[in-house]
């Protein structure tokens, strides 16, 4: 920016204009350290998200090469009238259940036909005490006494048992006790109240047998009825229904999790490739063109696929094609896990030895290797880049302080050249005045 006050006027120069112009050259340095700067922050950015996606790949990796992550039971039943689900605990087993009754909830019907009306009094007596199935008592505020609002008052009391009115004629109804929990207890009942005969049922357990021994449950739910195995039986399930429940390894829980981490390595394969492009004639360079970790990084990750024995996983679904990225056929790795799912298990999971790891704790040690937060080659790489970039921005606010003497140097330098100019206009402007004035002698 120009600041001269005379800028031309006495050489009629654009000498802003002139110390503007040789301001752009002076400033060329420190304009190509800005753009180094810029391709330094470019640079450092595409290394952070690099660190972010390896690294959830290293989460990843880690749950499937756990030995617990391919510990994976699945319980199916040969019928609808009995269901099984497998924890964790269980063990590959095989057993015929046979029904033999389904768990009901302990009911209280009253024989009498009444009211709702709050003019009809259905308490005959205080106080209305609830009992419940499993024996515990509970005070009931019965409001006006009226059937509606003592079976309000039973529900509002969260006694475990549930009050339902039912309609017998036009304007009469009856009260309906119901557990709200299922199996065999004792009667509910209520005190002092004027509703005619109950009729009890006090409910009843889930029966089955299972290999000829009985076994029974509050609910329709067996927990653990062997180890790790919950059977529950369906609502339509009859006395005599029978089912075998077979607990075996289940390959598609782990099927699908090397899938995702196959899909995973890829992506990042491919961000990479993207990165490092090189400058063709119809495209850029990658902003990580030559950069040597994001390179090492891929080639690490590709020769994860095989062991320190060279042993390759293409007998169980992963291989690598001519593009430099992981195939996997999930049929062939499935037909492998059933034949020997702790032999497939061994080639992903952990060993006693980083020799003996399988794949996925290969792409774990490389992926946390290029991640550490403290050692990780692509933590190194960032740092670097951006000392690179601090240096830089001292070195342009260096170029600020001596652009800014350069330029009042010039225009020190040009004010004195209009100064001298101006001088030596006046000069001659009286000189040629001087000798206007002188007489003319006529000859």
């Amino acid at each position: 920016m120009a600041t001269s006050s005379i800028s031309g006027l006495a050489s009629g120069l654009d000498t802003a204009g002139i110390i503007d112009q040789l301001m752009k050259l002076e400033s060329v340095p420190q304009t190509k350290l800005r753009d180094q700067q810029t391709a330094e922050n470019n640079v450092i950015k595409a290394l952070r998200q690099l660190n972010t996606d390896t690294a959830l790949l290293a989460s990843n990796a880690a749950k499937l090469a756990k030995t617990d992550t391919w510990q994976t039971l699945k319980a199916t039943s040969s019928s609808s009238a009995v269901t099984a689900t497998a924890s964790p605990t269980a063990s590959a087993s095989s057993f015929t259940v046979v029904v033999g009754q389904l768990a009901k909830a302990a009911q209280t019907t009253y024989g009498k036909d009444v009211a709702l009306n709050t003019d009809v009094r259905t308490v005959a007596g205080d106080p209305v005490v609830l009992t419940a199935a499993d024996g515990t008592t509970r005070t009931i505020d019965v409001g006006t006494g009226s059937l509606k609002d003592l079976a309000a008052g039973i529900n509002a009391a969260k006694a475990g048992v549930t009050a339902t009115t039912v309609r017998t004629g036009a304007t009469t109804y009856r009260l309906l006790l119901t557990a709200d929990a299922t199996g065999a207890g004792s009667a509910i009942s209520l005190t002092n109240v004027d509703l005619g005969t109950a009729t009890t049922d006090a409910g009843q357990d889930a029966q089955l047998t299972i290999g000829g021994i009985a076994a029974s449950s509050k609910s329709n739910t067996f927990t653990d009825l062997v180890p790790g195995v919950t059977v529950t039986l369906a609502a339509t399930a009859k006395n005599g229904d029978t089912s075998t429940v077979s607990v075996a390894q289940d390959s598609s829980g782990v099927k699908t999790s090397v899938k995702a981490l196959v899909d995973q390595v890829n992506a990042l394969l491919t961000s990479i490739d993207t990165q490092t492009a090189a400058k063709t004639s119809t495209s850029p360079a990658g902003v990580l063109a030559g950069d040597p970790t994001a390179r090492s990084l891929r080639t690490a990750l590709l020769n994860t696929v095989f062991g320190d024995d060279t042993t390759s996983l293409a007998p169980y679904g992963i291989q690598t094609d001519r593009y430099g990225k992981l195939v996997f056929d999930a049929d062939k790795f499935a037909a492998a896990y059933a034949a020997d799912p702790a032999g497939v298990a061994a080639k992903f999971t952990s060993g006693a030895t980083s020799a003996t790891d399988g794949w996925a704790a290969r792409v774990a040690t490389v992926t946390k290797s290029a991640t550490d937060t403290y050692t990780g080659t692509i933590t190194n790489a960032i740092t670097g880049h951006t000392t690179t970039v601090d240096r830089l921005s001292k070195s342009i606010t260096d170029w600020d302080g001596r652009l800014e003497l350069r330029r009042s140097t010039l225009e020190r330098q040009y004010t004195a050249l209009e100064t001298a100019l101006s001088s030596l206009q006046s000069q001659s402007s009286w000189l040629a005045g001087q000798i206007n004035s002188l007489p003319s002698h006529g000859s």
